[in-house]
């Protein structure tokens, strides 16, 4: 009796909510775009812009369509509260720069309410939004700040053009506006989806960020891999949370990899799957000023192994399966100059990513990059000119290396399987 008093008790709560509430509860929620957030960190490499009395307009690239939508605000770095005065969505108008169909424009609300106070190192959820987005196309989300951050929240790579400028949130167009290629305390948005949806987040440095991608190209990887699913048929959301010169270990233009786990990984909805491409920044670092004795490069090689053996056993305790990366090689980068002792630890490492069994699945992204007349460079037609980062043919090439790996899997029969069990996605085999 008293179970069933409580099972009443709970459903006149669920009734008592707001018909908003009640139908967000029900909502089977999955992540369609997401940025890794990062402090400024340093002016010379990172983003400072006056966003004091400012509009700013953001566009993203979003996987999942969908009619129903909400969005995340950030300001995980801020120190003090957050005010933001209006929040706007619309499609962007590709003929003019910085321009929106004004028939889209609509307005995003926060617990009923137009105006937000994000408290420091908080982030927040919007109302769900009526908002047609089809997949693999672009948003514009629009900011009007009054009082500037204290402590800005940022993700410094975008890839992909902002517009900062004086004017109403649901201004057409943009004269004169200001513009750079970072984000400001966009951090997700999220589809209601069908129950057979589902999330891919892949996380990593520059590389998985897309240095060396085009700007507004969408061509980075992860952006690639969204389309060749959609050609595919399967309902996936891709969550792109890369960060420009992260490692696994230490603190670098962001927080290192353990750190955000929590945030950029297990907090995304509705994800299934994480593709892990972290490490070529701590081996980089560990001897781009000195060298390192030969024990020092051991321990070095077991920390990440340790770290790696950690966030798969976070992830599988919120059951998601970890397919790992091969580091790419980065022979001949003049910014790490890597020796022959650097380089027998990245192939210490990516055999161990192999044939360890620590993952449940395993993309070669090394051996599909690789020059095949020296396997410690890149090949020259998928490197962006740096021996450390690909161009837009190589991402293509990653793209359709991680296709691969993924239909091999839990997707081989389509996207309508169930939620697999970890240790249950077979490794792709080397292209």
């Amino acid at each position: 009796m008293k179970i069933q008093h409580l099972l009443l008790a709970a459903h006149l709560v669920f009734l008592s909510l707001p018909l908003s509430a009640q139908s967000t509860a029900k909502e089977h929620w999955v992540g369609t775009w997401a940025a890794s957030q990062q402090p400024v960190e340093d002016s010379a490499r990172s983003p400072t812009v006056d966003l004091k009395d400012a509009t700013l307009r953001q566009i993203i690239h979003v996987s999942l369509g969908g009619s129903k939508l909400r969005l995340h605000l950030s300001n995980a770095f801020g120190t003090q509260p957050l005010h933001i005065l209006a929040t706007h969505l619309a499609l962007p108008d590709t003929s003019h720069r910085g321009s929106i169909h004004p028939a889209s424009d609509t307005l995003v609300l926060f617990d009923r309410s137009p105006g937000i106070w994000i408290p420091a190192g908080a982030e927040y959820l919007s109302d769900p939004i009526s908002f047609r987005i089809e997949p693999d196309s672009d948003l514009a989300i629009t900011l009007q700040y009054g009082d500037a951050p204290v402590g800005q929240t940022t993700h410094s790579g975008s890839r992909a053009t902002s517009y900062l400028a004086h004017a109403t949130p649901a201004a057409v167009d943009l004269p004169g506006a200001t513009t750079f290629e970072h984000w400001f305390q966009i951090s997700g948005v999220d589809v209601a989806a069908d129950r057979e949806s589902f999330a891919v987040v892949t996380l990593g440095d520059s590389i998985t960020d897309g240095r060396g991608s085009t700007t507004d190209g969408n061509d980075r990887w992860p952006d690639l891999l969204s389309g060749r699913m959609l050609a595919r048929g399967h309902a996936v959301g891709i969550l792109n949370q890369g960060i420009g010169g992260n490692r696994i270990l230490d603190d670098g233009l962001g927080p290192n990899v353990l750190a955000r786990l929590d945030r950029d990984v297990l907090a995304q909805p509705g994800v299934k799957y994480l593709i892990v491409l972290e490490g070529v920044n701590d081996l980089g670092t560990s001897t781009r000023i000195n060298q390192i004795s030969l024990a020092e490069h051991t321990r070095l090689v077991e920390r990440l192994k340790g770290a790696f053996r950690q966030i798969v056993l976070r992830a599988h305790a919120a059951g998601i399966s970890v397919i790992g990366g091969t580091i790419t090689p980065y022979g001949g980068s003049a910014y790490y100059h890597p020796d022959r002792i650097n380089e027998e630890d990245r192939q210490s490492l990516n055999r161990w990513i192999l044939k360890s069994g620590t993952f449940d699945g395993a993309v070669d992204f090394a051996t599909a990059l690789a020059d095949q007349n020296d396997r410690q460079r890149l090949n020259p037609i998928y490197d962006s000119g740096d021996h450390l980062h690909p161009s837009p043919l190589g991402y293509k090439v990653m793209a359709d290396t991680a296709t691969k790996s993924l239909l091999a899997g839990p997707l081989k029969h389509g996207s309508s399987q169930r939620r697999p069990r970890p240790h249950r996605m077979p490794s792709e085999s080397r292209p």
